[in-house]
């Protein structure tokens, strides 16, 4: 590892640690609202949309045939490792049936 990746990651470590613990410091000192809290609850989801989507998209219909999957499986089980695992399956095996 180069001096220069070293000094990358540690770099973005302390500002990723900085970024979440400035924001905790500075909820001790205000109380959202009941709307805020609600609208708070909803960024896991949305973050996690981001980084599907794009994984998604580039896999076109094994991607997508792969969520509806994941999704049901997930929803049926609340097993999250055989919802992932559905899901990896599903993208690989649609993958050879569409080639």
């Amino acid at each position: 590892m180069t001096s220069e990746a070293f000094v990358t990651i540690v770099g973005m470590a302390i500002v990723t640690y900085s970024t979440r613990a400035g924001g905790m410091w500075l909820m001790r000192f205000a109380s959202p609202s009941a709307r805020t809290e609600r609208w708070l609850q909803h960024i896991p989801g949305s973050v996690l949309a981001a980084i599907i989507a794009p994984a998604v998209i580039a896999h076109g219909i094994p991607g997508a045939v792969a969520v509806l999957v994941t999704g049901a499986v997930s929803l049926r089980t609340r097993n999250l490792l055989l919802a992932m695992a559905s899901g990896v399956i599903t993208v690989y095996l649609v993958g050879l049936l569409v080639k």
